[in-house]
């Protein structure tokens, strides 16, 4: 659900404040756009208005007045607001003399800004101790100043600033920068003192006007995925599948791929799916997919300028000659020849020719091979098929690396050496993502290298390293003339290091001169510097052993996403599958591929009937449908909580019936026919319930949440909004009798992972052990006396 993207810049001299915005559906305004070119200042009792435009105004004739006004009535409106970010929460504080905070926000491809079509609202309190003459806020977008305002309230009350952006101002990726400029002297202030301060409120927003443009012109696949998705969205893309009229597992198969490669490309951002019957319910904001083969999908022959003719059933070139059986054809149009919503259709002469035409698009090496309107597909190369734990957003197979190997946090790029500066300087954090199999032991370290520059002060300065929040090492910095590639050992302990792991390095640097306020002589902060140097070595002691089942790991796609092409995963379908059970089957595949990244995408989905002996056994299998329906019924008839057929509930303890059953299930059990493989069954009693299970599985919210090896999905609204966060209720359960240990260990490690685990047991087998012993010694005792006797 995270739209926007992070900026990192360190302030020389105070901390800065990096976050990003949640987006959600766009909020509709009503007002006229606001053209002012004035620059004035408002005071009233609780509110300082400041219009301010960075460009100087310009002369305007009566018919382009006209024409504004025109177009002022065409205009969309966008609310960006401060407070989808959870960072922001209640509030955001600036601190300190000098401090600064930063907005990520993106341009819409699509967009058409005018002048004076872009508004920031920034809402704020600031301390009463402020010194007016002295104390400002100022506003930047991308380094540009677009208005200012000092900090004069008194009693702290509520400020506004209301800046005009001029659109030229603007890029594809955008920061709004909001500096404070605190003082509470007119002669001196302490920098460290806690009466500078001041609040940016959570209601402060950025408003768009806009004007959808075309998009005839950006219908090229040198562009994919845009414009059916557009990174640079504000809005959720939604995505429209056209029914087709019979669904054969071929045409599934197809869809879940597309579905999982169009989830790595929205990775955090929101996607929204839907399905339609025919054209007329495509709305104009919407993309539509038509996947299929003119057979499955009429409405390829009722769409009309396409750039390839349809007769009959069949596709044709252009020679008018059909196209091979086993050939894809990919096609960009849109609903209306000037506008309207674009259209990707994946299709070909066969189901062989549709699948090569979707595979096409979730390979990235071949994806960047398309260029105009329509692409043929003769040929797709199967990909290799990557080791199982070789997951690229995690931790490296080996258990030797150097920090330049971990490509988690920039981009895919080997890590570089990082160098914070100041007084306050803000941590360097290191994504420390172990494997979800991984199990450490006793023994794992890191070998920190760091240096750091002059003109500290030894006695309060030191470098400090936090796992996931806790302290677990650090040293003094010792030298006032700074170090280099000084060597830190920190251990890494074996309990905290989890699958979203995070390494902060933190340089707490104090000045060597000390603030005198008596002859107002501030310490110097700008100039201390800290860096952590890139080839910072880990060594790390783990083992590959995980119990199953276990919905926790489900959040980080395991063991489903292990092999990261999904090869080893199955979706199972009924025989005739609703269109909630296809909507379930796009959502769980979306999640799937953003859990992971490849080359490659090998999902592959079956009906019970279908579904080959041989993959039963060899793969995991995730089973969707209603209880009347449910393609592995197996799978509900494990031990432990179970809806054992619609409307029916058993577990353990009793059975009873639930006659107005809307709730619904996420169930992981060992497979019944693989110990070391497991089933994910989404199911529900009704379609309203399935609906639930699959809102889990688009919101982020909810899906984070998953522990135990049952969740039960119920809401108390008839139509629950789906960004609501109390609009649903998790009930988790953990009795499955069946487990399963994967694991690759040594007999040692697993005879010490047995006491471990069962401790408890630890005395009484040392008693037992002690009589079984004792028993021996006096057997022998008896036979020794005996011989004695005899002689």
């Amino acid at each position: 659900m995270k739209q926007l993207f992070l900026l990192s810049k360190i302030s020389k001299k105070a901390v800065v404040v990096t976050f990003c915005f949640l987006l959600f559906p766009s909020t509709l305004l009503s007002a006229k756009a606001t053209n002012s070119q004035l620059s004035e200042e408002k005071i009233s009792q609780g509110d300082v208005t400041l219009l301010a435009q960075a460009t100087p105004a310009t002369n305007t004739t009566d018919k382009k007045d006209e024409a504004n006004a025109k177009d002022d009535k065409k205009l969309i409106s966008h609310i960006l607001q401060f407070n989808r970010s959870p960072i922001v929460g209640n509030s955001l504080r600036l601190r300190g003399q000098y401090a600064e905070s930063r907005l990520g926000f993106t341009r819409p491809r699509n967009w058409k800004l005018d002048q004076g079509t872009i508004q920031a609202e920034i809402r704020f309190q600031h301390s009463p101790a402020l010194y007016a003459n002295r104390s400002n806020l100022t506003v930047l977008v991308n380094g540009r100043s677009v208005g200012s305002t000092p900090l004069n309230r008194k009693q702290s009350q509520i400020g506004k600033l209301l800046v005009n952006i001029p659109p030229s101002f603007l890029q594809d990726y955008n920061q709004i920068t909001m500096v404070a400029q605190q003082n509470d002297s007119q002669e001196c202030t302490d920098p460290t003192s806690p009466d500078l301060w001041t609040e940016i409120l959570p209601d402060s927003k950025i408003t768009f006007k806009y004007q959808n443009q075309p998009t005839s012109t950006l219908l090229n696949f040198n562009r994919y995925p845009y414009p059916i998705f557009d990174e640079l969205g504000l809005e959720n893309n939604k995505i429209v599948f056209i029914q087709p009229s019979q669904v054969e597992q071929s045409w599934l198969t197809s869809a879940a791929r597309f579905q999982a490669a169009l989830g790595r490309f929205a990775d955090f951002r929101p996607l929204e799916t839907g399905m339609a019957t025919n054209m007329a319910a495509v709305k104009d904001s919407d993309r539509v997919i038509i996947l299929g083969t003119p057979t499955e999908q009429p409405t390829l022959s009722q769409l009309k300028d396409l750039p390839l003719k349809i007769s009959g059933d069949r596709i044709l070139d252009n020679s008018q000659n059909p196209i091979p059986e086993d050939r894809g054809v990919l096609i960009l149009t849109q609903t209306k020849k000037d506008g309207g919503a674009p259209i990707l259709i994946v299709t070909g002469n066969s189901a062989k020719g549709v699948a090569k035409a979707a595979q096409f698009l979730s390979q990235a090496d071949l994806r960047k091979m398309g260029t105009g309107q329509v692409v043929f597909v003769d040929k797709v190369q199967e990909t290799t098929t990557p080791a199982a734990r070789q997951w690229s957003r995690y931790l490296p197979e080996a258990n030797s690396f150097l920090l330049s190997d971990l490509k988690i946090n920039n981009g895919n790029k080997p890590f570089k050496d990082v160098t914070v500066s100041g007084s306050g300087a803000p941590p360097i954090e290191i994504d420390f993502r172990a494997l979800p199999d991984d199990r450490f032991v006793r023994g794992s370290s890191m070998n920190l290298i760091y240096s750091y520059g002059p003109q500290i002060n030894p006695r309060t300065s030191a470098v400090q390293v936090f796992l996931d929040g806790n302290f677990i090492g650090g040293a003094r910095l010792t030298d006032d003339q700074g170090e280099t590639r000084r060597t830190l050992k920190v251990d890494l302990p074996a309990n905290l290091v989890t699958p979203s792991s995070k390494l902060q390095v933190f340089f707490r640097m104090n000045a060597k001169e000390a603030f005198n306020k008596e002859r107002c002589i501030q310490p110097p902060g700008e100039q201390l510097t800290g860096r952590v140097h890139a080839d910072t070595s880990f060594n790390l002691k783990r083992e590959t052993s995980v119990q199953l089942p276990n919905l926790e790991l489900m959040r980080f796609g395991y063991p489903f996403v292990a092999p990261q092409d999904l090869s080893a995963t199955t979706v199972v379908m009924p025989q005739n599958p609703s269109e909630n059970d296809i909507l379930t089957l796009l959502e769980v595949s979306e999640r799937l591929g953003r859990l992971s990244q490849s080359d490659g995408m090998k999902l592959e989905v079956h009906t019970r009937e279908s579904l080959p002996e041989s993959i039963r056994k060899k793969n995991n299998l995730v089973a969707i449908g209603t209880l009347s329906k449910f393609p592995i019924p197996e799978a509900l008839k494990s031990q432990g909580f179970n809806l054992s057929q619609a409307f029916n509930r058993s577990s353990a303890a009793g059975a009873v019936q639930t006659p107005q059953d809307q709730q619904g299930m996420i169930k992981q059990v060992v497979s019944p026919w693989n110990s070391q493989r497991v089933v994910l069954a989404l199911a529900a009693s009704t379609d309203s319930g399935l609906e639930k299970v699959r809102q889990v599985l688009n919101q982020d919210p909810w899906f984070s949440q998953l522990k135990e090896d049952t969740v039960l999905i119920s809401s108390n609204e008839p139509n629950p909004k789906p960004y609501d966060p109390d609009a649903y209720q998790l009930a988790f359960f953990k009795d499955a009798q069946s487990s399963s240990r994967v694991e690759d260990t040594t007999p040692l490690s697993k005879a010490s992972r047995l006491i471990q685990d069962n401790w408890l047991l630890l005395p009484i087998g040392v008693v037992g052990l002690s009589l079984v012993l004792y028993g021996i010694v006096q057997q022998y005792l008896k036979r020794l006396s005996g011989g004695s006797g005899s002689k």
